[in-house]
């Protein structure tokens, strides 16, 4: 897929327009451009914020989620991970879900494929935190280092990769139809609670989509 890096970084005020297309007006399940989507139900909140096959860092009973669709390769990607971390670390109560989109490459998907099958030895977050680390372009070798380097068996990863095979093949598909779906033009791009934001926020552009998507949340409770 030729996706193009997402430049977008927008100012306080051009990242709050951006809340105007929310997925909450959008049901989570009826994205204009997205009639496969639709009809596989890839859009469902469940699937979005609460994919079973994804595992959550953050705080996992958190009252917001942040997702986040990412290319390991992605250096836009790798400069918002400090910040992005921070924000979900001094919140307290965000659920952050990362959201594999390979879209720079070969070695992305490896990558991607790679991670994902490291949940199997429960080593998601470390796996991730390894691979968003590489600050070079990746090869096979790189990411198996930094995948040891982090705390991965890597002769385990290799036989969850064969065994389970199907399941993450299916994530990556999920992952790519919600994104097209969304709409987003590449990495990074986020949904914040229920609302699309399709670019690089600074830590205070985050922290205001957060406020925002919990009074749109309580709004929504009493209404």
């Amino acid at each position: 897929m030729n996706h193009a890096i997402n430049r977008i970084q927008p100012n306080r005020r051009q990242a709050l327009s951006l809340f105007g297309v929310t997925a909450a007006t959008a049901g989570l399940v009826a994205w204009p451009s997205a009639s496969r989507a639709e009809e596989d139900n890839v859009l469902t909140e469940a699937l979005v914020l609460r994919d079973p096959d994804i595992p959550v860092a953050g705080n996992a009973a958190g009252d917001i989620s942040i997702v986040e669709f990412f290319d390991y390769q992605c250096p836009y990607c790798r400069k918002v991970e400090p910040e992005l971390r921070q924000v979900v670390h001094d919140d307290g109560k965000v659920r952050l879900v990362w959201k594999d989109w390979p879209i720079l490459g070969p070695m992305s998907a490896v990558a991607s494929r790679m991670a994902l099958a490291s949940r199997y030895q429960d080593k998601f977050e470390q796996a991730h935190d390894a691979l968003i680390a590489v600050n070079s372009k990746l090869t096979e070798a790189k990411i198996r280092d930094a995948l040891s380097g982090g705390g991965v068996d890597v002769d385990r990863l290799d036989r969850d990769l064969k065994d389970q095979a199907k399941a993450i093949d299916a994530t990556l598909v999920r992952n790519n139809d919600q994104a097209i779906a969304f709409e987003f033009r590449g990495t990074p791009s986020f949904i914040v609670g229920k609302f699309r934001v399709p670019g690089v926020l600074t830590m205070p552009q985050f922290n205001q989509a957060i406020a925002d998507a919990r009074k749109a949340a309580t709004a929504k409770k009493k209404g």
